[in-house]
């Protein structure tokens, strides 16, 4: 396993091309060191006695110890550390971890993959197999590029005035494909090491060069990285841990790039029949994703839940009813958001290629919940903590030696505690709530991983609802009988497999 500072190593060796405004910039630029030392997170406590059965796994193609954000689940057990390990990690960095992505995306490409072999006699599960060797030895850390630009919105992709609103297969080669499109709104791109490809929706029978997956380094030949990178403003006197994270989002731009076969895991272009694969993918991802979610936004409104305590105490507030109650709302969504993962976890399903494929219904409800309350935590926060997180002076006021002890007298609170450190509650919250890389981090509770009403979609998709009607069709007399009513779990295996076993009758016709 790799350490922190040969990450950061391997990083510098790349070239150039990530944009920041109209700056050509190299992994060195200072915008960036925040998210790198959220990814270092991932890197420090893999030989903690705290946390290395957490942050570490076995791989089930080597045997050998690998980080577990190299992991393919193999158990439910997995899953559970997965989810437990991810909210740990979220606490010592004060949001996302960042570092989810790129793994959610192999467990969902070792899924398809195994699956599109099965049905069409394609080798992509072996090539798979030999880039997550690779991927997992080198301990990567990836971005999963998943968004299109989408143009309009009303249309699919071949539907599109401009065809490159959607990432497309422009041509297919002996020895690879040529892309062209764009990804948008990717998390990490800047201080990964390689980015996973995958589709962001179903593809019909005309959208079949929408239909790519595939693996690159972050600087290959080609690639533009139109970054915003979001970071809290640098401390002189009062730094502290969350004061160093930071976050970059990225269009990322194909200018006619070369993919080799190697690095290819789904080509519509190529073989049309790979097409509707491109939607199974897109789920896939989505929901090891939602399950990670289950993980890291329980993590976020504890976050939350501890400011609010905390600026509670220094207000001389926390023993009042409605702010219990308040602060109660917090803590009691992020446990049934956790307690929804753990139970994903333990109504999952072992697929074909041996991938443990967590509960749909439980993910996306979990994920949803989180989503609907995100801006209901902050502004619970926000209401507690009061206006002076959005006008508290700067920094150098309250260290000054002509002002800065009339700046600590007058921010005085709660007489037990110290100025000071009511002075850094109030920075941190307000860098939690007003600053850019606060604000970031509340719309991606939103959106990140798929909106409240992609849950939803997905839900009631998923969900047998005649089944569910028989209920009342029995107590409002409709039905005489009613047989024993239990949800079966639920995962996109089932749809899968009977897809598979379509395409297999097709292609023997």
């Amino acid at each position: 396993m790799r350490t922190f500072e040969q990450y950061v190593e391997d990083l510098k060796k790349m070239k150039p091309n990530v944009y920041i405004g109209d700056e050509v910039v190299g992994r060195d630029d200072p915008r960036l060191e925040g998210g790198m030392n959220i990814i270092r997170e991932t890197f420090d406590h893999v030989n903690e006695p705290e946390y290395e059965d957490l942050c570490t796994a076995t791989s089930h193609l080597t045997g050998n110890k690998i980080n577990r954000f190299c992991h393919i689940n193999q158990n439910e057990d997995d899953l559970l550390k997965k989810q437990k390990m991810t909210r740990v990690l979220c606490h010592r960095v004060g949001g996302c971890i960042q570092r989810c992505m790129g793994i959610d995306s192999l467990n969902a490409l070792s899924v398809i993959t195994y699956e599109m072999d099965q049905a069409l006699g394609t080798d992509y599960y072996e090539r798979f197999k030999k880039y997550l060797i690779n991927f997992q030895e080198k301990d990567l850390v990836a971005s999963c590029a998943q968004t299109d630009a989408k143009g309009d919105r009303l249309k699919r992709p071949h539907q599109q005035e401009d065809p490159d609103q959607y990432l497309r297969v422009i041509e297919t080669r002996e020895d690879g494909i040529i892309v062209r499109g764009c990804k948008i709104n990717i998390t990490n791109t800047p201080y990964a090491d390689e980015f996973i490809v995958v589709p962001c929706r179903y593809m019909g029978p005309e959208d079949k060069d929408y239909a790519v997956a595939f693996a690159l380094p972050c600087d290959w030949e080609g690639v533009k990285l139109l970054t915003r990178p979001a970071y809290f403003r640098k401390s002189e006197y009062a730094n502290a841990p969350g004061l160093r994270m930071g976050d970059a989002e990225t269009f990322i731009i194909f200018d006619d790039v070369f993919v080799p076969n190697e690095r290819i895991f789904l080509n519509g272009n190529g073989d049309p029949k790979q097409t509707p694969y491109a939607g199974f993918l897109a789920l896939m991802f989505a929901h090891y994703h939602r399950f990670t979610y289950c993980g890291c936004k329980p993590a976020m409104s504890e976050i939350i839940a501890s400011a609010a305590l905390l600026v509670a105490e220094y207000n001389g507030i926390e023993k009042a009813s409605h702010v219990q109650e308040k602060i109660s709302h917090i803590i009691g969504i992020a446990e049934l958001v956790f307690a929804a993962g753990e139970s994903s976890a333990k109504h999952s399903e072992k697929s074909p290629s041996g991938t443990q494929i967590p509960d749909e219904i439980l993910t996306n409800a979990g994920r949803r919940l989180a989503g609907e309350n995100i801006y209901e935590e902050y502004k619970i926060l926000t209401d507690i903590s009061g206006g002076l997180i959005a006008t508290l002076p700067f920094e150098g006021s309250f260290f000054s030696k002509e002002v800065g002890p009339l700046a600590m007298k007058y921010l005085k609170r709660n007489p037990r505690v110290k100025p000071e450190y009511i002075y850094r509650c109030f920075r941190g919250i307000e860098g939690m709530v007003v600053s850019d890389l606060g604000g970031l981090l509340q719309v991606a509770g939103v959106h990140g991983g798929g909106s409240p009403q992609m849950e939803s979609i997905t839900m009631m998709m998923r969900y047998d609802t005649e089944k569910l009607k028989d209920i009342s069709k029995y107590l409002f007399g409709i039905k005489s009988k009613l047989r024993k009513y239990e949800r079966p779990n639920v995962t996109p295996r089932k749809m899968l497999e009977k897809f598979g076993k379509a395409m297999k009758r097709k292609n023997k016709s």
